[in-house]
């Protein structure tokens, strides 16, 4: 067993005051001409130990020790604390002129981070620009930094424009804007009046490349004073598309498509989202402002995005639950389509498609018909487990991120299913599911202060940011150079989907278990939640909450694709479909959880996400509630902490109690209300001694004491 240290033979090495150094690598050597063992006498080495005492080798080993002689320091300097790295050359002489000096900013205030934009290349801190182009909207405007650096030049450095100062000022401002200009155009756009904009522009520096970016700045500045004298020619993001007519609904027509079809036509819809999402909408600082009033058009690339999510997970809901004369064989074939299209979608790599298909089979209202998952082929079923074992939740959806990192910029997905299906010679690119890096950065938000104690910003948060931001920013250019050919056939029978909601999924999903002649079963689901874990970082339409007056057709002929040819077979299972819920399992869950607290405040309900762990007590949270609330937490006391629950009921949280372990895994969503306040209209609170799910227990036990005695 070699040692982890060991002499340097008598070496002096340049920096190291003790000749004991660790040891980081070999290289083996070929023998000598002439055999250790057939050496006459006895031989010392340079050590002074006898060679005869060792065992003769065949191979003679080089070891190397490492003379990485950098030093860390951190270094405060008129507002900004700086990483400074020091490193030695090797081989020379320890002296001022044989080490190098690079420099991070580690933390500052406002004005001196915009003002590093212009010194950072200077300084060895080569990626501060794209940091802070991709992350400063979580602690300024835009407004804010244009004013800053116009003071910055209007008093440039150096005498002349020729000085040797001025020059590479001159080329640090030209690199800023015309980056800034090429990744976020939007950012001045959004100014609304081009008076700042008229102020940069003569700023800029005289050379060719400063002449371009005035150009482009003066046009934004047009296109400002164009939609300040004609507002209604700005029109609105969104646009609200008509709803559908559930009378033209029919849910078997999606038989008529085969599964490729479909996921192609969905990979089409979350490729273009995905490629115009900005990844700064994603920020937590950002996505967890998106409930306060005035800001309702915040992060509107993710809004676009969970959208399709909800509705695609409606859209499958829909086609299995919509009332029908169907059977539940013949309902078993819609169920098998959608995980042949989930199938597809893996197949193509797009994971936001694939989670939303799953999601929506293992949500209550689909995942309880019984009788339908019985009927349901074997195989199907099996295919279907895999893929829902891609997003299960254990160690932070260690799979599911695997998947990303192996298959990110990968041309084809590295799945068993490929070796049988060909989808074409044409590149893939991953549309992943956003929920991964909405959670990271959520969670990183949360977990890690915006400023130090002594008030400057911690900028060592934008960079584990921009570490969640580049990610995204890789897989987006993944898929720019995708192409597609639409379908209209499909996309008509895709938009002609009604929404469900909650009660009107779960009465449809009654009527079928009643026409099945089965009885009500609730079997637990593998998710926990009526839709996709993308909802839990959103308060916005979605399919429970979208409420469309439907009056579905009564009288609905069976179509002759449904009729099976040939017998099914059916098979027993304990549980109809999906994982068996793991996280469960003692010891296998986490310690720690986000969930979202709100007050009613004069400007509205707002949620702030609080990172909650199991040594967390109910006033530590109420605390840091009302710290999040910009409240003061010394009136912790006056307060209590409620779980809202679904159905519109509440659990009260004890007020000594674990918030962890206290709390039921039916909803993130928290109340901060004053002791002694009135409990809102329609909410039903419930004892802490029982569970919600305590009443249904008990219903379930009285019928059975009915039909045994």
């Amino acid at each position: 067993m070699i040692p982890r240290n060991m002499r340097t033979g008598g070496m002096d090495l340049p920096g190291v005051e003790s000749r004991d150094v660790p040891l980081i690598g070999y290289r083996p050597l070929a023998p000598d001409d002439i055999p250790l063992s057939s050496q006459s006498g006895q031989v010392t080495d340079s050590t002074g130990l006898d060679s005869s005492e060792v065992e003769a080798s065949p191979m003679k080993t080089t070891w190397y020790c490492p003379l990485d002689l950098s030093t860390v320091l951190e270094e405060e300097e008129d507002g900004v604390i700086y990483h400074v790295v020091v490193k030695q050359q090797h081989g020379a002489p320890t002296s001022a002129s044989s080490s190098s000096r690079s420099q991070c900013v580690k933390a500052g205030t406002e004005e001196k981070l915009v003002q590093h934009l212009l010194h950072s290349f200077s300084m060895g801190d080569s990626s501060f620009i794209t940091i802070f182009l991709s992350t400063y909207r979580s602690f300024t405007s835009t407004k804010r930094v244009l004013d800053i650096l116009i003071d910055r030049l209007q008093h440039p450095p150096g005498e002349s424009t020729r000085s040797q100062t001025r020059q590479p000022f001159n080329r640090a401002v030209c690199m800023v804007f015309s980056m800034w200009l090429s990744e976020y155009p939007e950012d001045f756009r959004s100014l609304g009046e081009p008076g700042l904009l008229l102020r940069l522009a003569p700023l800029l520096p005289s050379e060719p490349s400063g002449i371009e970016i005035r150009g482009r700045l003066l046009r934004i500045a047009q296109e400002l004073s164009e939609q300040a004298l004609l507002p209604d020619s700005s029109s609105d993001r969104t646009t609200a598309s008509p709803p559908a007519d559930p009378t033209k609904f029919d849910p078997t027509n999606i038989l008529g498509f085969p599964a490729g079809l479909i996921a192609e036509q969905l990979t089409k819809i979350e490729t273009e989202l995905f490629v115009r999402l900005v990844p700064y909408h994603c920020l937590g600082s950002l996505w967890s402002q998106r409930d306060k009033k005035g800001r309702e058009g915040v992060c509107w690339s993710v809004r676009a995005t969970v959208r399709q999510f909800n509705r695609l997970a409606n859209a499958v809901m829909a086609s299995c639950l919509w009332p029908t004369r169907l059977r539940s064989q013949q309902r078993a074939r819609l169920l098998e389509k959608w995980i042949s299209v989930a199938e597809e979608c893996r197949a193509r790599k797009n994971f936001s498609s694939l989670y939303a298909i799953v999601s929506a089979l293992q949500s209550n209202p689909v995942h309880r018909l019984r009788r339908t998952w019985l009927d349901t082929d074997r195989e199907a079923v099996r295919r279907y487990e895999e893929l829902s074992n891609i997003f299960s939740e254990k160690d932070n959806y260690s799979q599911s991120r695997g998947l990303l990192k192996e298959e990110g910029t990968s041309k084809f997905a590295n799945d068993k299913m490929n070796n049988r299906r060909q989808i074409g010679s044409s590149a893939q690119g991953t549309v992943p599911y956003l929920g991964i890096f909405l959670t990271d950065l959520t969670m990183l938000d949360t977990a890690v202060k915006d400023r130090l104690e002594n008030g400057y910003i911690n900028f060592d948060k934008r960079r584990r940011e921009f570490e969640v931001l580049a990610q995204i920013r890789l897989l987006q250019s993944s898929c720019k150079n995708c192409v597609f050919i639409t379908d209209e056939a499909f996309l008509q029978w895709y938009q002609s989907v009604p929404s469900l909601n909650e009660q009107e999924s779960l009465n449809s999903s009654r009527t079928s278990l009643v026409a099945d002649s089965d009885s009500l079963f609730d079997f637990p689901s593998p998710v926990c939640h009526f839709l996709s874990k993308l909802t839990k970082h959103m308060k916005s339409p979605s399919v429970s909450c979208l409420d469309v007056d439907s009056s579905p057709p009564t009288n609905v002929p069976i179509p002759s694709a449904l009729t099976p040819s040939t017998p099914v077979k059916s098979h027993r299972r304990s549980i109809s479909c999906g994982n068996n819920p793991t996280n469960n399992n003692k010891g296998s869950g986490p310690d720690m959880r986000i969930v979202r607290i709100r007050m009613d405040l004069q400007d509205g309900n707002m949620y702030r996400s609080i990172l909650v762990t199991s040594n967390d007590k109910t006033p530590t949270v109420i605390s840091s509630a009302l710290e999040k609330h910009s409240q003061d937490p010394k009136q912790a006391s006056r307060y209590e902490l409620i779980q809202l629950l679904p159905e519109g009921k509440e659990l009260v949280i004890p007020a000594t109690g674990n918030v962890f372990y206290a709390m039921t895994s039916s909803s993130v969503d928290f109340l901060l209300r004053r002791k002694g306040g009135n409990t809102p209209f329609g909410s039903q609170p419930i004892s802490t001694e029982t569970s919600a799910t305590f009443p249904r227990i008990k219903a379930k036990g009285r019928r059975l004491v009915r039909t045994l005695f």
